[in-house]
């Protein structure tokens, strides 16, 4: 059984679910691949939704609150992730994304170990069922330019801004 509540946050509503007390799904309730998404984890983990809570869930919450107001830039919960190696590889290559900065898609396919990959990076980019935790709104284009996002352009945007520490001018 996948358990699954909602979270609002600050930039929209996000779906939160466990599996065997890892978090398997932290995504964007109105993505345009919803089902899709939904339909993978279901088919990788053997398992069908089932509205609920726990511990994990409620931990997941508390982090991002943490994260929202500023005050947490790092997540500790397990993550279990659901897809292909090739996917698996990219997500992990996204936690190791710090917070605050930004790669092109053609960086991310370097670090995951083949530069003419950038496509399939891309597509496995756009597969995250567990946004803002595998941080896949740190990827940009190669000019900088802001692309597709599972929770729209408007929350990468809001999310890319939240990470950018203030700056302090000097008062001397």
């Amino acid at each position: 059984m996948i358990r699954v509540r909602s979270y609002r946050s600050s930039c929209g509503e996000l779906l939160l679910g466990d599996f065997q007390d890892r978090l398997c799904l932290c995504d964007w309730r109105y993505r345009r691949r919803r089902e899709a998404v939904d339909r993978r984890l279901q088919r990788y983990l053997q398992a069908d939704f089932e509205p609920g809570d726990s511990q994990l869930l409620q931990q997941t919450v508390a982090q991002l609150e943490q994260y929202f107001a500023g005050d947490r830039q790092v997540f500790s919960v397990p993550l279990r992730f659901a897809g292909s190696e090739f996917q698996q590889r990219v997500w992990q290559a996204l936690v190791e994304i710090p917070y605050g900065e930004r790669v092109s898609y053609l960086e991310l396919a370097k670090r995951v170990g083949d530069a003419n990959a950038v496509r399939a990076v891309a597509a496995a980019n756009g597969a995250n069922a567990l946004s803002i935790l595998v941080p896949c709104h740190r990827v940009v284009a190669s000019d900088g330019a802001l692309t597709g996002y599972a929770g729209g352009l408007r929350a990468k945007q809001y999310l890319l801004q939240l990470e950018q520490p203030i700056r302090q001018e000097s008062l001397f």
